[in-house]
């Protein structure tokens, strides 16, 4: 462990409520700051998998996700030294209300907690679209719900005019308004059943970054603001884990599918898997013939069911992927990596599509929602993520179930999955070979050894290989 103290400037940018205006506001400051020559890096509380995207293209920087509950205080305190360092301000953006989070009586995995290990002064975005003076009780009331937590100021959002932003600032005396933003239907950012779309150069162009950049440089005080981030006091003591560093030796090449299908992926995973010695080699299973050379395969989640056609209608890449497991290399696959594995995809027009069928049933569609939440997880038996009995943490956000998977088939299930608000553990996790896929979206800071086992597993298979 390498100990450090951390100077850095930073703010988080908090909300009374999801839908507020968060995720714009951030886009907003960063761009700005950018805007202004600043290097900003960029950070998204909770699991997030799309916010960190938008971040992404207005700081043209990796976004990271800070999450208590899976990663922890040490290892949220080390990813946010690691990926800050170079920067000249951090910008994290919360997750659903400022104080809302893993339990209702606590903070525990909630915004205000991360705020808190952070010493991060907190902006936070009130829709003030019908309000006035109500403006300084809910600053008020912020500020006085938890007094460790550093409420610097405010950014009402959705006001209605320049008169009406002035009466908020007049209103709350205690709590300074710094700014805030008109509504802009033609700038909202578009959305789908899991939230907004993951951004690229079609839901977030250029152009609207710059529109963004531009209103916050006209509504916000971003002298105030950018003065309120330099205030925040020296984090001393963080330690950085050695293993962030750069290895000596390659020990293995892993396939990361990566294109409009698969992109949920923590950069922290990937991190710790380049940092043990993996070189990543990206590839697209929509449209790409062959896989890249490499020793084990890793399919993160993201929208299949939108591509399914097109996957698999895809058949060369689909036979490599199952000549691949067949040979007994390592591939490892979370809920829309599960989904590419199975039998069939069953998209909501009632058409199955074809898939690797490496694993067992048909992924349905619903138009509900299936599952939401945080879940434990412990195996049950040895894989490529290590002996029986390893835990880990992770969350699941998914419309779709897993049909027809028989039970008593010769597909294991080693997960004993159990969910963080209460409930039965179920088994899940289905393994074949060195296969293992999940509807878990697993962070890996829960547990260290998860990626080390599965790095370690891609190396014998790269030894044996030579």
């Amino acid at each position: 462990m390498i100990e450090s103290a951390l100077t850095i400037p930073r703010l988080m940018v908090a909300a009374t409520a999801s839908g507020a205006g968060k995720t714009t506001a951030t886009v907003a400051l960063v761009a700005a700051m950018r805007a202004r020559g600043l290097r900003v890096a960029a950070f998204k509380c909770g699991p997030d998998y799309l916010d960190p995207t938008y971040h992404e293209r207005a700081a043209a920087a990796r976004s990271h996700n800070l999450d208590g509950w899976m990663m922890g205080r040490d290892a949220v305190l080390a990813t946010f030294a690691r990926a800050s360092r170079g920067f000249d301000i951090a910008i994290i953006e919360g997750m659903m209300g400022l104080f809302d989070s893993a339990a209702p009586t606590s903070d525990e995995g909630s915004s205000a907690e991360i705020a808190k290990w952070l010493r991060a002064p907190v902006m936070l975005v009130v829709d003030a679209s019908a309000m006035a003076r109500s403006v300084a009780a809910i600053a008020l009331g912020y500020a006085q719900f938890d007094p460790g937590l550093n409420l610097a100021g405010l950014i009402c959002n959705r006001v209605g005019s320049r008169g009406h932003l002035e009466l908020l600032r007049q209103a709350s005396t205690r709590i300074p308004v710094a700014g805030g933003f008109p509504a802009a239907p033609d700038l909202a950012f578009p959305e789908r059943h899991l939230g907004l779309h993951a951004a690229n150069a079609e839901s977030l162009p250029e152009s609207s970054i710059r529109d963004w950049a531009g209103l916050a440089a006209e509504w916000l005080d971003l002298d105030a603001i950018l003065a309120i981030a330099r205030s925040a006091p020296a984090l001393v003591g963080v330690e950085t884990p050695a293993a962030q560093n750069a290895p000596d030796e390659v020990r293995c090449r892993l396939g990361v599918a990566l294109d409009d299908a698969f992109h949920f992926y923590y950069e922290d995973n990937l991190a710790r898997l380049r940092a043990l010695g993996a070189e990543l080699a990206n590839f697209a299973p929509s449209h790409d013939a062959r896989l890249p050379d490499v020793d084990g395969l890793y399919f993160g989640g993201g929208y299949p069911e939108a591509l399914a056609q097109r996957l698999s209608e895809n058949r060369p890449m689909l036979d490599a992927v199952r000549a691949f497991a067949r040979s007994g290399r390592p591939v490892y696959a979370e809920c829309g990596g599960l989904m590419y594995l199975s039998e069939a995809l069953r998209t909501l027009d009632g058409v199955t599509w074809p898939m690797a069928g490496i694993l067992p049933g048909v992924a349905v569609m619903s138009e509900h929602l299936q599952a939401l939440g945080y879940v434990e997880v412990e195996t049950r038996a040895e894989s490529i993520l290590g002996p029986a009995g390893i835990r880990f943490r992770g969350h699941q956000f998914r419309y779709s179930t897993l049909e027809d998977a028989e039970p008593g088939g010769t597909v294991e299930r080693i997960y004993s999955v159990r969910p963080r608000w209460g409930g039965n553990a179920f088994a899940e996790g289905y393994r074949t070979g060195n296969v293992v896929g999940s509807y878990v979206h697993a962070h890996w800071a829960s547990n260290p050894r998860c990626a080390e086992e599965f790095v370690a597993a891609c190396a014998r298979n790269r030894t044996r290989k030579s």
